[in-house]
């Protein structure tokens, strides 16, 4: 990832269905987030429940890219796509990692 400290912000929702729509613009907005100053990576995972997470640098480019106007109108979107959904904002103090040898 990055250097600590860094910041995630974890989103996690409950679909009320797949939209045909959903799919494609959950693609092209992280196309964006990536293009964004600030940005450090992304992970997610949807089973039931829906979890993820992106990582920035500051909580300046976390609020820039909450205010982004795509962005904004994809969050708007999202009122027809979730049941529920929160967004938690967290200080990612250390950071480690193991991977198996091959």
């Amino acid at each position: 990832m990055s250097q600590t400290p860094y910041y995630a912000v974890i989103f996690t929702s409950v679909l009320k269905r797949e939209d045909e729509g959903y799919a494609q613009a959950a693609e092209d907005i992280l196309r964006l987030a990536e293009q964004q100053p600030g940005f450090l990576g992304f992970e997610t995972a949807r089973q039931e429940i829906g979890i993820s997470v992106s990582y920035w640098s500051s909580l300046e480019a976390i609020e820039a890219w909450r205010q982004h106007t795509e962005h904004l109108k994809v969050q708007r979107q999202g009122r027809d796509w979730y049941a529920s959904y929160r967004v938690r904002v967290c200080r990612v103090e250390r950071d480690y990692a193991f991977a198996a040898p091959t």
